[in-house]
């Protein structure tokens, strides 16, 4: 598994969650699908927490995701909630 691949991989998780799903269940899907694949990765079995909300960040980048809120960033119908992972 290569990082590069995340922001794809995490699409098809979001796709099949309905388009949108806690990060939690995002997270518990990844590793249910995955752990075979990251158990025989080196460094991505130790990081892919890390990797897979850089990935959500690069789907946000190519408007995939809608933008997470933030602090400055509360109101709006393409926003997702806090902690709620959503596709456009």
């Amino acid at each position: 598994m290569e990082r590069e691949n995340l922001p794809d991989i995490l699409h098809e998780i979001l796709k099949d969650l309905g388009g949108r799903a806690s990060m939690m269940d995002v997270f518990k899907n990844f590793w249910k699908k995955y752990k075979g694949e990251l158990r025989e990765s080196d460094d991505i079995f130790y990081t892919w927490n890390y990797d897979i909300r850089w990935a959500a960040t690069e789907l946000r980048k190519r408007r995939i995701m809608k933008p997470a809120s933030t602090k400055e960033n509360t109101h709006g119908q393409n926003i997702s909630p806090k902690g709620i992972w959503e596709l456009y």
